[in-house]
């Protein structure tokens, strides 16, 4: 798999032309394979290297990472490749965590938006109108729930 033009590089990545062009300018990938003819053709180490980014894109790097990632050389940077892994590993718990919050509030919302009939204002829309400090979305308000029945009409 050697002399590849660029959107046959593209498309065994399973990126697009313009994706490899954008990863040139940001440093990750040669600007350029060797020409041949009118063709610049690219070889299986910028396939590799293109599949090592997108890889590395999964598991939730950045491409600035990536980059950092790139300098490391397989066979002496391991203690650094595994600092990298671990910094990502806890910011993907913090990420859980904020999703799990932000799931609970939204919860709660719907909870209180099910057991508040009209004419009181949608308690969804009015924590997210109100200021922080009046209509928290970490605890919906309770002034506008009416006892335990859901409200069955829109």
């Amino acid at each position: 798999m050697s002399d590849l033009t660029i959107g046959t590089l593209a498309k065994s990545a399973g990126v697009g032309v313009e994706t490899v062009r954008y990863y040139q300018r940001r440093g990750l990938l040669p600007q350029g394979g060797t020409h041949k003819g009118a063709f610049r053709v690219y070889g299986t180490d910028e396939l590799a290297r293109l599949r090592f980014i997108r890889r590395a894109q999964t598991l939730g790097f950045n491409l600035e990472e990536i980059a950092e990632l790139l300098a490391l050389d397989e066979e002496t940077d391991r203690e650094r490749a595994r600092a990298f892994a671990q910094a990502k590993i806890a910011d993907v718990e913090s990420r859980i965590r904020q999703l799990e919050e932000m799931r609970s509030a939204l919860q709660g919302l719907v909870t209180c938006c099910e057991h508040t009939e009209a004419p009181a204002p949608c308690p969804i829309l009015h924590a997210l109108a109100a200021a922080p400090e009046e209509a928290p979305l970490t605890s919906p308000p309770k002034a506008h729930a009416r006892g335990t029945r859901a409200r069955t009409s829109s």
